[in-house]
């Protein structure tokens, strides 16, 4: 991460190791068919990818991190970009149990164009609507600010989707009743459907913020 550390630092990371029976494996690819329902749970925001960009937007547009954001009065910027990476084990973990959920993607580096797909058969794609889920005006400023195309947002950040379930049309109404048993939110995002070219299409996505920051004139921003 460039920028990040200096001569001296180091970055300490964890790792835990589990172990599952084989048939609970997932994505269960043989079962995913066209026609399968795709349930999205919310992201907290921009999690912990994509931040090369970010960081070089900040910079760009002159923006302090403690600076008011011009979507939210009552976040900074800070408060925005920092909240913390939701965890999904509670939420799902009953509707897993169940065997309803054929796959599951986890939308991390990549964004939803480049995860989704790993969980896939080679012959199946699907379909979003972005209409269906809340894209945090976070997302909306980054893309306006920063002159970004729909596909470079859609391949870099969650957008607003943490989680992506793959069900079937018969079981999503009782997997959405499991995952809002748990307290979170789930919505039916799009569905899946025989591919011809792209592995995820995105339609409807939100292109404009509710409020532009009047800082200095745009400049292209490059994905690091």
């Amino acid at each position: 991460m460039p920028g990040m550390y200096a001569d001296d630092d180091f970055d300490l990371a964890g790792f835990a190791v589990g172990a599952v029976e084989r048939r609970s494996l997932l994505p269960r690819l043989n079962d995913i068919q066209a026609s399968d329902v795709v349930i999205g749970v919310p992201s907290s925001g921009v999690h912990s990818n994509g931040f090369s960009l970010v960081r070089k937007l900040i910079s760009i547009k002159n923006v302090k991190y403690t600076d008011l954001t011009p979507f939210d009065k009552t976040k900074t910027f800070g408060d925005v970009l920092l909240a913390p990476t939701k965890l999904y084990v509670k939420p799902l973990l009953k509707a897993i149990q169940s065997g309803k959920i054929k796959a599951l993607s986890h939308i991390t580096g990549g964004g939803l164009m480049e995860n989704i797909p790993r969980t896939l058969p080679k012959h199946l794609a699907v379909v979003l609507d972005a209409s269906k889920w809340e894209v945090q005006d976070i997302y909306k400023w980054i893309k306006s600010e920063g002159n970004i195309a729909d596909r470079e947002m859609l391949k870099t950040f969650n957008c607003g989707l943490g989680m992506i379930c793959i069900v079937s049309q018969s079981d999503a109404p009782s997997v959405l009743d499991m995952i809002h048993s748990n307290g979170e939110k789930a919505y039916i995002v799009g569905n899946v459907i025989q591919r011809k070219d792209e592995g995820v299409i995105v339609n409807n996505f939100p292109v404009t913020p509710k409020t532009q920051l009047p800082l200095i004139k745009k400049k292209r921003v490059a994905v690091l």
